[in-house]
């Protein structure tokens, strides 16, 4: 059972139902949410491509190949990025659950929306949880459940899994709508905030963003220093103009408000993202300040880590030792998501107190080296799994090489698409296909490709076993070091069958 239908529980009944695994998503809305533009990072643009669904998400979405890092002057260059995608795509959230959502029915996944969680129970076998929906409550049991229900988790309190981290020091106000007067042009907002007001000595800002669709804006009025009684509560549309005048002293005629939210900064990490049969992923495992979009792309990369490691488990393949590295290996990836959080939260306080820093850092970004630095790690292209081996790219997600065979050329992510590992032999060794036959004890697990890449992109291995979220687990040569990779299988896929 997966609670929650966002862009986490969608991909992750994806990944489940491409594993065989009979999958029921309960959702407390009655509606996909709508609006929400949001940028779609490179990472996980590549995931995408790994499962196909790349070209539908691309489909009409303007792409960014400049970033913005706290709204400082210099913008982060994407198109220097490692990647056959070095930029990002500005998509509402609304279409990249549907697509989602869309995959996900096709592979199998049953969703019930307006069924809402409301009692959990555990035991050696499996979950009992209680569900409320329009025609009274039921109860469905399942062998695990997950929960992608959102910052304020069902899921976790009923699992008694704390939520540690920093409360709110700050409030904004979100709006979408049009203006009927002459907006003023902002200073000293960064690239991607053309339009606005910065007052330093209060420590508040307006900025209006142009959105793809025509005469449309997003608009953001923060407060650093005030917090609110109850960040949920519903923003009224005259809420939103007082925030514009008490900022920029007019509301600039400001109409067709079709979105209202208010935001913070609070940030906060699971302690635990797996309590025995149950798993946290997306804003249940983990909150922070939403600059960029951090915690959908992060909810993608946690839903890509669970989803064949379930698989395998309801399979019978993985065990305790397969389902604990979900933990290991995305909860330090949120730690430094939510540091990055952070850190942007601190720069974009307007206080005179710290225009020192942004300026320092902003003479940074002009660094090529740091520029980079930072445009990979909001990009999550520098994420390392702490994975066994010596090689450099153990870890790491695969580069998606040009792999050319005797019947084809294709890339390498278009081997992934049936949600196995992928043994890559990438030499025109004699003894390849001695390796790829020792493969054949794992059929139906991971898939052998062999072939060449073209230079200057030859990778430095002969060979790659990488897992069904495209990152290496062992890598070197398979003749020479058979024990290694036989190891890896075992570790990753299971034991061999007989």
């Amino acid at each position: 059972m997966v609670v929650g239908g966002g862009p986490a529980g969608a991909l992750l009944a994806g990944e489940l139902g491409l594993a065989g695994v009979r999958t029921l998503v309960v959702e407390r809305l009655t509606e996909q949410s709508d609006h929400k533009w949001l940028g779609v990072q490179t990472r996980t643009l590549e995931e995408f491509e790994l499962r196909g669904v790349l070209e539908d998400l691309l489909d009409g979405a303007p792409l960014l190949h400049k970033g913005n890092f706290a709204s400082l002057p210099t913008p982060l260059e994407y198109e220097g990025l490692d990647s056959r995608h070095p930029h990002a795509a500005y998509r509402p959230q609304e279409d990249v659950e549907k697509i989602l959502t869309a995959r996900a029915r096709k592979l199998g996944a049953e969703f019930r929306r307006g069924h809402e969680l409301i009692r959990l129970e555990q035991d050696d076998a499996g979950v009992t949880a209680g569900i409320r929906g329009p025609d009274g409550e039921y109860e469905i049991r399942s062998r695990y459940l997950v929960g992608c229900d959102g910052g304020r988790s069902t899921v976790r309190k009923l699992a008694g899994i704390a939520f540690p981290g920093q409360g709110p020091t700050l409030y904004w106000l979100l709006a979408e709508g049009r203006f009927s007067e002459e907006l003023p042009v902002g200073e000293g907002m960064g690239p991607l905030r053309p339009y606005g007001v910065m007052r330093p000595e209060e420590r508040t800002w307006f900025s209006a963003v142009p959105l793809p669709e025509p005469g449309i804006y997003r608009i953001f009025t923060f407060f650093y220093g005030r917090t609110v009684t109850d960040r949920h509560a519903p923003v009224s549309e005259e809420e939103m103009r007082a925030a514009l005048i008490e900022i920029a002293g007019s509301d600039f005629g400001l109409h067709d408000i079709r979105w209202l939210t208010r935001l913070t900064d609070s940030n906060r990490q699971a302690e635990r993202y797996r309590q025995g049969r149950v798993f946290l992923a997306g804003d249940a495992a983990h909150v922070q300040f939403p600059a960029g979009g951090p915690g959908m792309n992060a909810a993608v990369q946690d839903a890509m880590n669970l989803g064949w490691k379930l698989g395998s488990a309801v399979d019978g393949r993985g065990g305790d030792a397969l389902l604990d590295t979900y933990h290991s290996e995305r909860h330090p990836a949120g730690e430094l998501m939510l540091r990055q959080a952070r850190l942007q939260a601190m720069l974009l306080d307007p206080d005179p107190g710290l225009q020192d820093v942004r300026d320092m850092l902003d003479e940074l970004l002009r660094i090529p080296e740091v520029n980079r630095h930072f445009a990979e790690r909001g990009a999550a292209l520098d994420t390392r799994y702490d994975i066994v081996g010596t090689h450099p790219l153990i870890g790491r997600r695969m580069p998606d090489v040009t792999v050319v065979t005797p019947q084809s050329q294709r890339h390498l992510s278009s081997y992934f698409r049936h949600g196995h590992g992928v043994l890559a032999l990438l030499t025109e060794s004699a003894e390849a296909g001695d390796a790829a036959m020792a493969c054949m004890a794992w059929k139906g697990r991971v898939d052998v490709v062999t072939g060449t890449v073209p230079a200057p992109d030859t990778p430095p291995a002969d060979a790659f076993l990488v897992r069904p979220d495209g990152y290496v687990c062992w890598a070197g040569d398979p003749v020479t070091d058979p024990t290694g990779l036989r190891a890896a299988l075992e570790t990753w896929f299971g034991a061999p069958l007989p």
